[in-house]
């Protein structure tokens, strides 16, 4: 056996992917979740591995085990989700983050923190590189999650300093692909869904809006090389940066779909960022010249599989 693995939000979209992907290099995984976004179904498939093995558990709790690597995922990652529970989401970032550094500290683990793109709010510098400090609302609606994500850095920083725990720090920007929740908001999954419906693709302003969509292969792989690089703790930018509108967005998912959808428009939200794009120069240094292989049409069509196969399950 290669390592024993705790993945918390293991049930979750990227993290039933991550458990998928850990287990065929060989190692012993634990997967973590509460179900309140992840899913059984997502590792359903994994429950008969042999170095397998499913929690049900809440990260605001203490947990004891003893694991080599702790991968921290577990936090409701899409607005209507960490919006739903603000306090919850604020507690799953910190108190999660404390709970899994002091496992850490205990059994001299190495703990990866899946941060994310947030924790630069609506951006004045673009594209966005590590050095830069954000341009958050901390009382915002979205404050729940991004200023949750900033403190759970700050913890890995200072347990890091302050107790010396073997910590990696990554920031994941938009990713989608198979086992994306369908009703989760996220742009890409309410595209596609309401073009394999035939309803109308609601695009929020005027749709000019930018993001970059990284393909899931791509993340877990990035997610892999940090957890095993030596000598360097993060934070590191894990994304695609070729950026698209919402509005290329949705014109690719009506193509792709074949579907006959109107494009209708809806107000901004409030603190959505105008701009996301990840400037990857330190991940491609670091990270053995990582850099995203899945170009969207390409990806958008396994999405777009996946989704298509679960509304055709559904209204069987």
């Amino acid at each position: 056996m290669k390592n024993r693995v705790l993945v918390t939000g293991g049930a979750g979209f990227i993290g039933s992917h991550l458990c998928e992907r850990l287990l065929k290099e060989g190692n012993e995984v634990i997967c973590m979740d509460n179900y309140f976004t992840g899913a059984k179904s997502n590792v359903v498939h994994l429950m008969e591995h042999p170095y397998f093995e499913l929690i049900r558990h809440d990260v605001t709790h203490p947990y004891f085990i003893e694991v080599d690597q702790i991968y921290n995922l577990a936090c409701p990652a899409s607005p209507v989700h960490y919006q739903y529970n603000s306090i919850k989401t604020i507690k799953t970032s910190v108190m999660g983050a404390i709970n899994m550094l002091g496992l850490a500290k205990r059994i001299k683990a190495r703990i990866l923190q899946a941060s994310t793109s947030e924790v630069y709010g609506d951006p004045l510098v673009h594209p966005q590189k590590e050095d830069y400090w954000g341009n958050v609302n901390p009382i915002g609606v979205r404050s729940c999650y991004d200023e949750g994500k900033r403190c759970a850095e700050s913890l890995f920083i200072n347990y890091h300093e302050q107790n010396n725990v073997d910590i990696r720090i990554i920031r994941i920007f938009n990713t989608y692909g198979p086992r994306m929740n369908p009703n989760d908001g996220r742009v890409v999954s309410n595209f596609i869904v309401q073009a394999l419906k035939g309803e109308d693709i609601t695009i929020f302003g005027d749709g000019k809006q930018t993001r970059s969509f990284q393909y899931v292969d791509d993340l877990i792989e990035g997610m892999i090389r940090m957890m095993n690089k030596e000598g360097f703790i993060g934070p590191v930018n894990i994304g695609n940066p070729n950026e698209f509108t919402m509005l290329e967005l949705a014109n690719a998912v009506i193509e792709l779909t074949n579907s006959k959808s109107k494009i209708t428009h809806l107000p901004l939200p409030a603190d959505d960022p105008l701009q996301r794009q990840p400037d990857i120069t330190l991940a491609k240094e670091k990270l053995g010249n990582w850099t995203p292989s899945v170009q969207l049409m390409d990806g958008l069509k396994k999405t777009i599989d996946y989704f298509d196969q679960l509304l055709k399950e559904k209204n069987a």
